[in-house]
């Protein structure tokens, strides 16, 4: 990614998809980012958004080839994060994410962590089992009865 970025200063919604990159680059001097689309590239790893992380809001990489969430617990005000169709391929990855209280809507679907059980509705629970303050798991809304399933789940 290009230094260039860091001259947006005022930027808040950043869309880098589709564009072959492979290696994330400084955020630095984009204070107030709330938004970054970044899906559909060749990214293996998440890195570098120690600089944006008091004001992401949102984060949208689905379609790259991620296979860690390492590198997302920095960001305290992370509300949404669309990682579909990466290389996720356990759900103990979720636990990088363990520490974000304001995250509420998560898109997961198509990673090879769903193969790990029986059906897409098992793979909800054991995200909300591990992300109990979500309120929408793969563009479906929590249901009560769902947060009361996933309570049953263990967790190592």
């Amino acid at each position: 990614m290009d230094k260039t970025f860091c001259s947006l200063t005022e930027c808040e919604f950043l869309s880098l998809s589709t564009n072959s990159i492979d290696r994330m680059g400084s955020l630095a001097g984009m204070t107030k980012l709330k938004t970054l689309s970044i899906g559909r590239n060749n990214l293996k790893k998440i890195e570098k958004l120690d600089d944006v992380a008091s004001t992401l809001e949102q984060l949208w990489m689905s379609y790259n080839s991620v296979s860690s969430l390492d590198g997302l617990s920095c960001l305290k005000n992370l509300q949404t994060i669309y990682m579909s169709n990466n290389a996720i391929k356990s759900f103990d990855e979720l636990d990088h994410l363990a520490g974000l209280e304001n995250l509420k809507e998560v898109l997961f679907y198509g990673n090879p962590m769903y193969e790990e059980v029986a059906d897409q509705d098992v793979a909800r629970l054991h995200i909300l089992s591990r992300l109990p303050n979500l309120t929408k798991i793969d563009g479906v809304l929590v249901k009560p009865q769902e947060r009361e399933e996933a309570k049953t789940i263990l967790v190592n």
